[in-house]
């Protein structure tokens, strides 16, 4: 999904050197600090035609970030945690300061030689993106997730796996309640494991969310309640030294009774292609066709088409370039008794550049440059609007 969250904005880094403080010698523990700054010109997503909040587009905003991570080997067992704590604050919109939290914990266990997995949970607090939410209020996002995952290798050759997750979505401000929901999924894999490192297995998938809250102008309809139900291949094909081919795809069911006939159905998932020819240049390109929710206070999801492609160059041992640029295209599912004509669809594209430089080993400093913007859909009331954030931090480990 190519949308662009306003707090996933923090990856457009800078310049701003910061000294290691301290460090723990000896353990499991690595500490890193970053501070960063980043101006947008469009950061609440404003149409092109609507009026600006307090009649203002523009703002800058500063980041302050401390983090922790835990990493431990004990015989066959690894444990991973991960704490990070944030500041934001901004220049004009100070109503939208907040705190954010990125807090996860994972065990990769082994039993013998033949189970293995994963067991954790993951928690984050951030701002919701305001690309579909035209609002001006802070609108913090609680995300809780858990999950299990197991392995049982049958033979050299053949693995069968499992996989159970719980996602529950959480919105502090009362007028986007509607888009609280929880997400459970379940999912059976037998998988072919080939000798040069390549992997294909069929997969069996069930995806339940429930929102608990109805939309404003749907009080007397069913919930955005669904249930969507898979069959994939999942393959990871080691094409050659330098080529790998990734993809889930397969066909999908979806049943939600509040739209139209109340279920669809149809191709569904992800290709991923990755080329590094050698250790300078790497490419990288992927193509989706898949459901997606949306922040939006007049539809609950999306049926998402969208194409990616992107570069990497090492220009030497300290300075990496990135760029990427991503398409989509949002299909909107027709909600039961909305008779209405026209497009309900629009269309996302966004192009990213960024650099970064090791001054030292364990201070980084980057700078980048990000373009957004939206083809929007009359029928729904969504806009057409252009967007261009630039940042630039500093990130040490101590």
């Amino acid at each position: 999904m190519s949308r662009i969250r306003l707090h996933a904005l923090a990856f457009l880094a800078g310049a701003i050197a910061v000294e290691p403080a301290w460090a723990i010698p000896g353990t499991a523990l690595d500490l890193y600090g970053r501070i960063g700054w980043a101006r947008d010109d469009n950061l609440l997503r404003i149409p092109d035609d609507a009026p600006a909040f307090d009649n203002q587009r523009s703002d800058a905003w500063t980041t302050l970030e401390f983090g922790a991570v835990y990493d431990k080997i004990i015989r066959r067992q690894r444990v991973l945690a991960v704490a990070k704590l944030s500041q934001v604050k901004f220049d004009h919109f100070r109503q939208l300061d907040y705190d954010g939290r990125d807090l996860q914990a994972a065990w990769h266990w082994q039993l013998g030689n033949r189970f293995s997995g994963r067991l954790g949970a993951t928690y984050a607090r951030t701002l919701a993106p305001y690309t579909d939410f035209p609002s001006d209020e802070r609108n913090l996002r609680e995300q809780r997730r858990a999950f299990f995952e197991g392995a049982w290798t049958l033979h050299p050759r053949w693995e069968a796996r499992t996989a159970f997750s719980r996602d529950r979505f959480d919105y502090a401000l009362a007028v986007q309640s509607f888009n609280d929901r929880t997400e459970e999924v379940a999912e059976l894999e037998g998988r072919y494991l080939a000798r040069g490192g390549s992997a294909v297995g069929l997969v069996l998938r069930r995806i339940d969310g429930k929102y608990p809250n109805r939309r404003p102008f749907a009080q007397g309809m069913p919930t955005d309640d669904f249930r969507q139900e898979e069959i994939k291949a999942r393959v990871d094909w080691k094409a050659s030294a330098s080529t790998t081919v990734q993809g889930l795809a397969g066909y999908a069911w979806r049943s939600r009774p509040s739209f139209g006939a109340g279920r669809t159905s149809g191709a569904n998932g992800r290709v991923t292609v990755l080329h590094e020819p050698n250790g300078k240049l790497a490419w990288r390109a992927a193509l989706w066709r898949d459901f997606a929710p949306l922040e939006s206070a007049v539809v609950g999801y999306t049926l998402n088409k969208g194409v990616s492609a992107g570069a990497s160059w090492n220009a030497s041992a300290k300075i990496r370039v990135d760029a990427d640029a991503a398409y989509e295209r949002r299909n909107y599912n027709r909600r039961a008794g909305l008779n209405v004509s026209g497009g309900l669809d629009d269309a996302l594209r966004s192009a990213s550049i960024k650099a970064s430089w090791a001054v030292r080993r364990k201070l980084t400093l980057s700078a980048a440059l990000l373009r957004q913007s939206r083809s929007g859909s009359t029928v729904l009331g969504i806009g057409n609007f252009k967007a261009t954030t630039v940042a630039i931090d500093a990130s040490a480990q101590f």
